[in-house]
């Protein structure tokens, strides 16, 4: 099963009411979108779903409508389940198990500065909720902070621990944990720098951006792993100059602007996240009309 679990994931992004409530239909607009990408499958209650700003049963919620929806397709479904309290946590991860999810995975406990002991502590509870593989992860960005080597290379040895999401621009510490747990899965979670973190060996990617532009991320992964180095710099490229359009209106606002300019209804996000800038929507309709960007629309 570990090795199945291998290749590109799109974060998922969640479908609101105008009103700013979690709407099914909504959700299944985008996953339908979503899936018409080739990629390996859903990561599912992450970030990128603004599960921080979502209730527990909201994200129960979701986990029914995007399973309902995707599982006669034969893509691999991670639920992510980190919440900032472990029985939160606990019971996302045991209706994913009962559902019929392939895997979980967490961001570390967050809201207060826990210790290291107490970030251990919280996975190795979860890892033992369930018999599911479970997908720890290492996002400074999101956390406040580093995890530092020594606690990932034990967090990887846990009993069903799998691998790892890795969210961090250190490429140097992802190599050094790479080298001292070299059978375990690493997802890397840069959209943007995708190839730079491939190069240095992934198993895939798990990304906002995917949500959109996926196929382009699978191309950029297997001209990876194909040895073309030009072509997944070009494609890198191409990515980049749609993230650095995406970053002046703000990443999951504008996604989900650039979504409703291609026709899908997605919703707005949840306040207080806003967009950055009054004209959104026609500056992703002036980014995806570029044919280099175009092209990979789903």
């Amino acid at each position: 099963m570990t090795k199945q679990l291998a290749g590109m994931y799109a974060a998922l992004m969640t479908g609101l009411s105008d009103a700013g409530e979690f709407d099914p239909q909504r959700q299944r607009n985008i996953n339908d979108y979503v899936l018409r990408q080739g990629l390996a499958g859903l990561y599912v209650g992450g970030s990128s779903g603004e599960s921080g700003l979502l209730t527990v049963d909201e994200l129960l919620a979701q986990q029914e409508v995007v399973f309902a929806g995707a599982v006669s397709s034969g893509v691999k479904l991670i639920a992510h389940v980190g919440m900032p309290n472990l029985r939160d946590s606990i019971c996302l991860a045991r209706q994913a198990r009962k559902l019929g999810y392939h895997a979980l995975s967490a961001l570390p406990p967050h809201s207060y500065p826990f210790s290291d002991e107490e970030v251990f502590g919280y996975y190795q509870a979860l890892a033992a909720a369930t018999d599911l593989p479970l997908i720890v992860y290492e996002i400074p960005l999101r956390t406040g902070r580093p995890l530092p080597l020594p606690l990932l290379v034990r967090l990887l040895d846990l009993s069903n621990v799998v691998g790892i999401k890795f969210t961090s621009t250190d490429l140097f510490k992802y190599s050094l944990l790479r080298k001292r747990q070299p059978q375990k899965l690493f997802y890397y979670g840069f959209d943007e720098i995708y190839a730079a973190a491939g190069m240095l060996g992934t198993e895939g990617g798990i990304g906002t951006t995917y949500n959109l532009l996926g196929r382009l991320y699978v191309a950029i992964d297997q001209a990876v792993r194909g040895g073309d180095l030009r072509q997944a710099k070009a494609l890198q490229m191409v990515s980049q100059d749609f993230v650095e359009a995406l970053l002046e209106t703000g990443v999951l606002p504008g996604m989900k602007a650039a979504f409703r300019v291609i026709g899908v209804d997605c919703g707005p996000t949840r306040a207080p996240m806003t967009l950055a800038v009054a004209d959104a929507e026609d500056r992703m309709r002036a980014v995806l009309a570029r044919p280099a960007i175009k092209e990979w629309l789903a």
